[in-house]
Order: structure tokens, then C-alpha cells, then sequence
């Protein structure tokens, strides 16, 4: 038996919720004025009888794909993966599919994977950028998620906020001395989350920045940051960029026989999936992704849309832009940050096989 013909499946699940066939197709393509609840019902009936639409005879009806791309400078970080959710569910949500690129931290390779993508005619593209690269006009409708510094910066976390209640925190548990770790100084996201701390801190407090690729092109790669010296020297907190570096932070101060939170504070970015359950867990900074990705994909299908009808030809409107160009970023206290030590930190000789 043949299976039934697409029409006859639209009007099967129009018949089925007794709305028109027109209804059932614009909310299966994400056209049209269909509620959200309606649009939901539609999606779900059309699942529970086995109808997938085609994208290409979507394409050829409507000169779209369905499709959206989206840039990762680095999918190893676990980080990204989680970006890479939060887009996938909001683009589902307005009708949408995405085909996922990782530019692997490489400008070169970050065009690459954004032509790749033209050639695949993606509707649009999401870019998350290579530290401290512009994005200029691609050739399709572009939304970029960075920082608010970043010149077309669609939308972001606020990374400078982030840093200034990470100092607040500090500065209120008695930290006077912070040494804030970075790992690349062409980052635009980095510079406004050390930015936004160093702007919090109150006066008569000393700040110290290391840029970790900076101390391993003298060091060696994955050479010891010397934070027991730095502990020694007086400082209290050790402030990160990531989570992963605040990880490689208290692993070395582990290793060198400093206590976290009693000798030291360290603290982190972004909440990766693991920072609750480390031990000691990880006093961090978390990102409000699900409303960036929100935020991000409602502007850019608002660009593909006054491309595809024509309402725009000026080739600057081909990027999107938000009422909102940042999100703010929500501190989470956990086990690593505590209150600054009363008294002068105590020379310790490190374990045999560490040194500084």
C-alpha cells in the first residue's frame, strides 16, 4: 500500500484538530500567525502520524531551507556544547533545523566553515567567534554572540557585569589581593570579564593579571602557573576566566598542599556541567544562555525574513541586531570562595616532585 500523499497528511491532521490546512503548514514551516500551543498540538500530531515535510519542496516553495548554521570556535570546550543546545532548542522552536561548524579556534578555518555552510544554503548563520575577530558581512543573514564590546555583536552575557560581581563577592569576603587569570589577551570576552573585576574592587586592593598562553610561550605548555608562590606573596583569591582554568588552578594548589577555601578563594566562569560536582564545587559565574540563544535566533529569522521578501537591500541590515545586546550573568557561591585568612600566609614546602 502506498503511503498517503503529503497533502493528504495535512489535511488528515487538519481534519484531526479542526483547524485549515494553511494553519497546519505555517506552523509546520514556521510561517504564519499560529499560537505557540497550537503550533505545539500541530508539531505533536504530526509526529504521532509519522509526517516529516520536506525541506526540499519547502525550498522550492519558498526559497528557504529550513536551515540555520551555526560557527563554534571550539567544540572540544565544554562550554560550546551547551551554547550549541540552547541555539539548537530556540531554532527548533521558531521552525528551524542547524548544521553545527568548529572553526577550531582558527580564522582561516572560521571562514571555511562559514562557507561551507553558504554552500549547504543555510537560511542564516549564528557565529560564535574566534577570540577578538570581526565579523563583516558573509554573504547571508548573520546574528554574533560575543561580547558587548565586540563591534556587531548581536547579543551576549554581560562579561563585564559577570566580573563585577565576582570581585563584589570577593571584596565582601575580605579579599584584597586577587590575582585574575586569563588565558589569551586578544579575547574580547576575557578582557571584559578581567575589565569588569578590576573596576569592582575597592580601594587599596591589588590585582595581578596572568595570561596563561603568555606564561607557557616562556614556561613551556602546561608548565606549573606558580600559584604557591603567588600564595605566598599574599594573595588570597585566584580569580578565572573559565571554569577550566579555575579547575587547573585548584588542581595546582592541590598538588602544592594549599587549602581552598581556607588558605585561598578560587573562582570561575561559565558553570560547565561538572563545577558542582567537583570537590571542593566551584564558586562560579553562569551565563543566561537559554535567553541569549532566544534573543540571538528572534533577530537573525527577523533578518530572513526582510531578506527573503525584499523589505531590506543594504547589505549592513544582513546582520541582526537586538534591542538587547547583553544578558546579565548570575553569580553561583559554592565551595571554593570563603573568607580571606586573618593571618599572613605560611611558607609550605610543596610535595616531593612539585615545585614552583
Amino acid at each position: 500500500m502506498n503511503p498517503p500523499r503529503t497533502g493528504s497528511k495535512l489535511s488528515h491532521i487538519a481534519a484531526l484538530l479542526g483547524v485549515s490546512s494553511a494553519t497546519v503548514s505555517n506552523a509546520l514551516s514556521g510561517k504564519g500567525r499560529v499560537s505557540a500551543e497550537l503550533a505545539e498540538k500541530i508539531r505533536a500530531t504530526a509526529a504521532e502520524i509519522g509526517y516529516t515535510p520536506s525541506l526540499a519542496g519547502r525550498a522550492l516553495r519558498t526559497g528557504r531551507t529550513g536551515v540555520l548554521g551555526l560557527v563554534l570556535p571550539d567544540i572540544a570546550n565544554p562550554l560550546f556544547p551547551q551554547i550549541a543546545q540552547a541555539i539548537e532548542y530556540s531554532a527548533s522552536k521558531a521552525g528551524y533545523g542547524v548544521l553545527i561548524a568548529d572553526s577550531r579556534g582558527d580564522v582561516a578555518m572560521q571562514t571555511d566553515a562559514i562557507n561551507r555552510l553558504i554552500e549547504r544554503d543555510v537560511d542564516g548563520i549564528v557565529i560564535v567567534p574566534r577570540r577578538g575577530t570581526r565579523i563583516a558581512d558573509v554573504g547571508c543573514p548573520v546574528a554574533v554572540i560575543d561580547s558587548p564590546s565586540t563591534p556587531g555583536n548581536t547579543v551576549s552575557a554581560d562579561h563585564w557585569q559577570g566580573g563585577q560581581i565576582v570581585a563584589e563577592h570577593l571584596a565582601a569576603l575580605g579579599h584584597r589581593k586577587v590575582l585574575l587569570i586569563g588565558n589569551n589577551p586578544a579575547s574580547n570576552v576575557q578582557n571584559d570579564r578581567i575589565g569588569g573585576m578590576k573596576s569592582r574592587l575597592p580601594k587599596g586592593a591589588h590585582a595581578e593579571v596572568l595570561w596563561i598562553e603568555t606564561h607557557e610561550q616562556v614556561h613551556g605548555k602546561g608548565s606549573l602557573l606558580g600559584l604557591r608562590q603567588k600564595r605566598d606573596e599574599g594573595f588570597t583569591a585566584f580569580v578565572a576566566v573559565s571554569d577550566l582554568h579555575a579547575l587547573r588552578a585548584l588542581t595546582e594548589l592541590h598538588r602544592a598542599g594549599v587549602s581552598v577555601p581556607e588558605d585561598v578563594s578560587v573562582t570561575g566562569f561559565d558553570d560547565l556541567v561538572w563545577s558542582s560536582v567537583v570537590t571542593p564545587s566551584l564558586t562560579t559565574v553562569r551565563m543566561n544562555m537559554a535567553e541569549i540563544a532566544e534573543i540571538a535566533i528572534s533577530a537573525l529569522v527577523s533578518v530572513i525574513d526582510a531578506t527573503a521578501t525584499g523589505e531590506t537591500q543594504d547589505i549592513r541590515d544582513r546582520v541582526a541586531e537586538s534591542d538587547r545586546k547583553s544578558v546579565p550573568m548570575q553569580l553561583v557561591v559554592r565551595q571554593t570562595s570563603g573568607p580571606a585568612p586573618s593571618t599572613p600566609p605560611t611558607r609550605r614546602n610543596p610535595p616531593a616532585g612539585e615545585h614552583t
